[in-house]
């Protein structure tokens, strides 16, 4: 494949974005991650309007960085300090950007739904990679949505995707083009459009904007040999760029993706490997505890055997099948969570994230309600800002005597402490309806059953004599 300027120049590039840009009134939003590819569009774009008239500057340009709050430390600092500087600047020269992160919501984030709700972490063979969608795609797709409402139009999103970086996403790219058009449809938000202005461009041509124009500065204050020594760390100081040689031809470098450091869809974690072997060994606490959680996903005594509505499934041997994390493994991730984040003097889960995880215990699991504030305090000596306001429902007397009377008449335990804290919860309904049906619901979730359904279900599919 052929440079793209080899056959265009910057000049060209940057007219094709400004004519885009004028030729319509949708707002635009750029993804901007801190990687190489969309600090290229950001440069070209912030350019593009610092070439523009005052009056010429019609509709705002929204810089919208995702931080799924499991961002690699290295990459989430540099990350924040690339969004502030950006606002920063565009304010002092004029121009309508405005910068921001959005995270996931605090019921819905890597911590809250393994900790709190038992999820098991993300495959690596992709058959439940919840993560993406939950941590990432959604609060962005929020943000454009609310962008979108607030100034009632239709928007365009600006994406660093290029067709160089893989012969699938070639592919992909091509097949969602329109003829003889820049802007394509969003494929999951109506009424807004993609651009993708380097789709062209090869991994050299990025590094050529980055290094070769204005010495390696961006617009905005920043020194591009920094992004150049973060992918060099990743790809564990072996990267052999070293900007342009005196051919003017640049020697590929960048190729690490940069990742949330307890990711569990890949193996091997390259990029925090690399980190590591480049110095940063403060970050070894954090590939050891991502070892340590995909070593126990499977693991019999951390799962429950029943899915979070009762339901159960046969595997193939006929036993019951894996379900969430136990209570007890649950309690043993986020000590060892915690003891890690004390050891790195890091926040890896956030106070938000702490109560919405209490709170969900609080609701499914924890009689005394006093679980997760103790074990926070055991571990740091700090009490939790809500610390206080934690009453036990009952006593861990009261609690002892349940365990021992459903011990001494094989009655589940699980299914009385269920049956107590859905009676608390509905305890304030006039009708006595709701509390009726929830009960009904909870004496009826098929892992209570699942012995006698499988033996109507063999003698169902015994040949008849």
């Amino acid at each position: 494949m052929n440079n793209f300027f080899d056959e265009f120049t910057y000049d060209e590039l940057l007219d094709e974005i400004k004519y885009v840009y004028q030729s319509d009134n949708r707002s635009w939003i750029i993804g901007y991650s801190g990687g190489k590819d969309s600090t290229t569009v950001v440069k070209l774009v912030y350019e593009m309007l610092q070439s523009l008239n005052p009056d010429e500057r019609t509709k705002n340009v929204y810089i919208v960085s995702s931080d799924t709050l499991i961002e690699n430390p290295l990459i989430k600092i540099y990350l924040s300090k690339m969004n502030s500087m950006l606002g920063e600047a565009a304010a002092r020269d004029g121009l309508p950007i405005i910068s921001c992160m959005v995270t996931p919501e605090y019921n819905n984030t890597f911590w809250t739904n393994i900790i709190g709700k038992g999820l098991p972490t993300p495959r690596m063979n992709g058959t439940f990679r919840w993560c993406t969608d939950r941590l990432k795609i959604k609060p962005s797709a929020d943000k454009i949505k609310a962008i979108m409402s607030e100034e009632d139009r239709e928007v365009v999103v600006l994406l660093g995707v290029r067709k160089a970086e893989s012969n699938a996403r070639r592919r992909r790219i091509e097949g969602r083009e329109l003829v003889n058009r820049m802007l394509n449809r969003h494929e999951t938000i109506q009424d807004a459009y993609v651009y993708n202005p380097i789709v062209e461009l090869t991994t050299e041509d990025v590094w050529k904007v980055l290094l070769e124009h204005n010495s390696g500065k961006t617009p905005w204050g920043s020194d591009n040999s920094e992004l150049v020594a973060l992918y060099s760390d990743a790809d564990s100081g072996e990267c052999p760029f070293a900007g342009i040689s005196n051919s003017g031809q640049t020697q590929s470098c960048g190729q690490s993706r940069f990742g949330c450091w307890c990711c569990t869809v890949v193996r091997d974690d390259k990029s925090l490997n690399g980190f590591i072997k480049a110095g940063h060994r403060e970050l070894i606490p954090l590939a050891e505890f991502r070892s340590w959680l995909m070593s126990i996903r499977d693991v019999d005594e951390y799962r429950e055997k029943k899915h979070r509505d009762g339901t159960v499934y046969a595997d193939k041997h006929g036993n019951k099948g894996y379900g969430p994390f136990t209570w007890e493994a649950r309690q043993l991730i986020l000590t060892r969570l915690i003891e890690t984040q004390r050891t790195i003097n890091y926040e890896l889960i956030t106070l938000d994230e702490l109560r919405a995880i209490d709170e969900i215990w609080d609701r499914e699991l924890d009689l005394s309600r006093r679980v997760l504030v103790d074990l926070y305090y055991n571990l740091t000596g700090e009490k939790l800002p809500w610390d206080s306001y934690k009453e036990p429902l009952m006593n861990a007397d009261t609690v002892k005597s349940i365990e021992d009377l459903c011990e001494e008449y094989d009655v589940p335990n699980e299914l009385v402490r269920n049956l107590l804290l859905s009676v608390h919860q509905n305890k304030n309904y006039s009708n006595p309806k709701i509390m009726r049906k929830d009960l009904d619901k909870l004496l009826n979730q098929q892992w209570l059953h699942f012995d006698i359904l499988r033996e109507i279900d063999n003698a169902d599919n015994e040949p008849c004599t």
